[in-house]
């Protein structure tokens, strides 16, 4: 499964990103991963999310601006242990992202251990130290933006999202286009919106796709 306009090369070596996902506390609650799953099955992957054993799902990730909208939906759930890990993978990359190899899963196994004692429960690992902090710092202050968020900031958040004005959120939810710009003044949406740009950006440095194209 590809995400939209994705096709797979072989033969030429391509920079991923493989995300190895950990449910917190998955002994004394339930288990999360059917609905997060069903979630983010529109993600744009080179391979799509699948539980790996037990309480964790993996997913190989081959376009940069994947990444922020996943990890978002991730951090906004708040009950996961995130690993990124980037870096190249053997190739040709098996049909299910469980099965893969290479340094990129190496990487991102580091990166979900390491993450359960990690601000935010998020860690990214690869070769790129100063690459990959950048981008794991960046996501780290993204997250302190998302944690503040009530669930009335998430409302006018999503509606912003989907392309409705101040106005045009306020009118759907009932309230004054003033209350809306305080409800996102407080929920952080244009720092959240300039978050997202950033993770982008730094990830188009470190996920390089064969032949300069989405793998």
């Amino acid at each position: 499964m590809y995400g939209p306009h994705q096709t797979e090369t072989e033969g030429a070596a391509m920079a991923v990103a493989v995300l190895t996902v950990d449910q917190r506390g998955s002994r004394t609650s339930d288990d999360r991963i059917p609905a997060t799953l069903a979630a983010l099955a529109d993600a744009a992957l080179l391979r799509p999310f699948e539980r790996t054993a037990g309480d964790e799902f993996q997913g190989v990730l081959a376009d940069p601006a994947g990444l922020a909208p996943i990890v978002e939906a991730l951090l906004r759930e708040d009950a996961w242990n995130v690993g990124i890990g980037v870096g190249a993978v053997e190739e040709p990359l098996p049909p299910h992202a469980n099965a893969g190899r290479g340094a990129a899963y190496l990487h991102a196994r580091d990166a979900v251990t390491s993450a359960k004692n990690s601000p935010w429960h998020l860690r990214v690992a690869g070769d790129a130290t100063p690459a990959v902090r950048a981008l794991e710092t960046t996501l780290w202050l993204w997250a302190a933006v998302l944690a503040r968020r009530t669930a009335r900031g998430w409302q006018v958040a999503d509606l912003v999202d989907e392309g409705l004005s101040y106005d045009e959120a306020g009118q759907r939810i009932g309230i004054s286009q003033s209350a809306v710009s305080q409800r996102a003044q407080a929920a952080g949406i244009v720092e959240g919106r300039r978050a997202r740009e950033l993770v982008t950006h730094l990830a188009s440095a470190l996920i390089t796709p064969a032949d300069g194209g989405t793998a």
